[in-house]
């Protein structure tokens, strides 16, 4: 082969092969210029600084317009690294109240990439957060000196009183499962955690703005982008307006002061929540600012469980509170009607089977059976109806029905109020006690179901709220928290009507029964001057002291209020829950309390309940 011709062939392929490396070249230019942003953005970090105009959060305040939630100025100091040189560390770590060691630990926590996703040289980064305004002024004055430090102007949360925790809930900064679930929010930034601070937590919040600030080669500020041109503005969050009277909330956390229990109380005509008080309870001043972490720490610790909303995740038997329900169902289903009267020597006595009551009258009809909060008529009620085999075919087929009365009414499922954290309660079924007795069951195994007790459970909002279906003769509609967001109502799921599966003139027989309970039978002393008061006792068995419950509302005619007092362990009904409904009441609907009730509400504010071992 001719050497020329080796030659030229060898020219062609070296020739080949840097018109293919040029190629590839050219295809990557293209690529990271037109079809990525990586470049774009690495480029746009060092030409422009962008800065967030954090919204302020929107106010909370009661249904009387006072003021519960709002914001004071704080600040925040952000680092960029790459501009952080040349600083007297002791200088800074004195003005700002940290030791060296600190400083150390936070500036290896910011650029560890495990604890500070998308870390970057190039962008500020939180240093420290949440500085008050009159501790942030000693650190302005100095910041000239501390090359690559920056502030960015915040704000932090303010409660006007110790009350209402459980409600009004509280503001953190966001977790990376926040950051995750929301592309809303960054690194730094703050979410409701609990309470209507985290169910409105897209009302309250706002939207942010930018500032884009134009940097020149040595990453100094020269001004606002084409004189702010592209700059957004944030916009403030949505104001809310509660449900609940301050005056009433005040007075139920301090009639529940050295006591477990809840106290709720609603609006019978539009479902909104006056009062909702569990205890104990916890102040949420503590849990804003920096020392959020400490006390929260402090409270999951506390034997007692102060976090713990009583009022909607506490689950109870609701005793003798639950016979109104039976009541009203049974009239529906013809198991009993207004006239039938059952014997009571002491308690029912059927087939061997005994469960006790207190001395009244016997036989009893419906009426004063409320009245007295006679056992034995609600469980010959029970007998008869998933006795009734010609109606239903089964007992399974009653207990179906029974439930499905009983799920209308707003048992045994959540209720849907507009708070974290509320469950369901227990309304067994039949399937339930097919499986716990292998389908051997009859009404005399589940006979305890009748008065509030065995495996019914409820809490507090769904005892108060079958008060509020009662007052309402028939209806109620899904309890709630908030009246408006910046003067807007809530949407259908709060003002549509829920009717139960009980005729509307069945209720009256209910009222009545609850009417005469108060002026002769288990809740003498609710009634207030001038006013009717319709209520219902409830002694719930416990494996200590009995709990003591309450439901009622007032007026008879033309309800403004109804109210559950649930206290663990404080024997019977009338003991502590009868009077302290009672000062609820007449609280809200008087605007005040008289001065005896006023003397009445002291002293049930000092009457503490020792607890041992609890139980449930």
């Amino acid at each position: 082969m001719p050497q020329d011709y080796s030659y030229e062939k060898r020219r062609f392929v070296v020739g080949a092969v840097a018109a293919v490396i040029i190629a590839v070249y050219l295809i990557r230019l293209f690529t990271l210029q037109l079809m990525s942003d990586d470049y774009r953005k690495s480029a746009d970090s060092n030409a422009f600084r962008k800065e967030i105009i954090y919204p302020s959060r929107g106010l909370i305040m009661d249904r009387h317009g006072k003021l519960l939630v709002y914001n004071e100025p704080s600040y925040n100091i952000l680092v960029t690294m790459q501009d952080q040189h040349g600083i007297d560390t002791l200088d800074f770590c004195e003005t700002i109240g940290i030791t060296k060691e600190e400083y150390i630990a936070r500036m290896a926590e910011i650029k560890d990439p495990q604890k500070n996703l998308g870390y970057s040289r190039n962008t500020p980064q939180l240093f420290m957060s949440q500085i008050p305004a009159q501790e942030f002024s000693k650190f302005r004055e100095k910041l000239f000196r501390f090359n690559g430090f920056s502030v960015e102007k915040r704000s932090v949360r303010r409660y006007a009183s110790g009350i209402g925790a459980h409600i009004l809930g509280d503001v953190a900064e966001v977790n990376q499962a926040d950051i995750d679930s929301d592309a809303y929010y960054k690194s730094g930034d703050y979410i409701g955690k609990l309470g209507v601070e985290r169910s409105y937590e897209k009302a309250l919040r706002g939207e942010k703005g930018m500032r884009i600030m134009l940097r020149d080669v040595h990453g100094r500020t020269q001004g606002h982008y084409m004189d702010g041109k592209f700059d957004t503005k944030a916009h403030p969050g949505r104001n809310l307006t509660l449900g609940i009277d301050l005056a009433t909330q005040q007075l139920a956390e301090r009639l529940l002061e050295g006591k477990l229990g809840a106290i709720v109380a609603i609006e019978p005509a539009t479902g909104e929540i006056i009062a909702m008080a569990s205890s104990p309870s916890y102040d949420p001043r503590s849990m804003a600012g920096r020392d959020r972490s400490k006390h929260m720490g402090i409270l999951m610790r506390d034997e007692r469980r102060p976090l713990l909303n009583r009022a909607i995740s506490g689950l109870y038997p609701p005793g003798s509170t639950f016979k109104i329900s039976q009541a009203l169902l049974g009239l529906q289903e013809g198991s009993i009607n207004p006239s039938v009267a059952f014997p009571c020597h002491h308690g029912f006595n059927y087939k061997g089977l005994h469960l006790g009551c207190h001395g009244h009258a016997s036989p009893i009809n419906l009426v004063p059976a409320i009245g007295t909060s006679c056992n034995s008529y609600f469980c010959w009620n029970l007998l008869r109806m998933f006795g009734n085999k010609g109606k239903y075919g089964s007992v399974q087929n009653a207990m179906t029905r029974w439930k499905d009365h009983l799920v209308a009414m707003g048992f045994g499922y959540k209720l849907g109020i507009d708070l974290p954290g509320e469950r369901r309660g227990m309304i067994p079924n039949a399937a339930y006690y097919d499986k716990a007795y292998k389908k051997s069951w009859n009404a005399l195994t589940v006979i305890s179901i009748s008065i509030g007790q065995g495996e019914v459970t409820a809490t507090p909002l769904q005892i108060a709220n079958l008060a509020a279906t009662i007052a309402n003769r028939g209806h109620f509609y899904v309890p709630h928290i908030v009246h408006s967001v910046q003067g807007e109502r809530l949407d259908t799921t709060y003002t549509n009507m829920r009717r139960t599966k009980v005729d509307r003139h069945y209720y009256n027989y209910a009222v009545a029964g609850m009417r005469r309970a108060v002026e002769q039978g288990t809740c003498r002393g609710a009634d207030f001057p001038g006013v009717q008061v319709c209520g219902k006792t409830g002694t719930a068995q416990n494996r200590g002291h009995d709990h003591s419950a309450f439901m009622g509302f007032a007026p008879m005619n033309n309800p403004q209020i109804a109210v559950c007092v649930y206290v663990e362990n404080g024997g019977f009904g009338a003991d502590f829950a009868v009077p302290l409904g009672s000062l609820i009441m007449e609280q809200f609907v008087n605007g005040k309390l008289s001065p005896a009730s006023e003397a009445k509400a002291n002293t049930f504010q000092h009457r503490h309940i020792s607890y041992g071992k609890q139980a449930r």
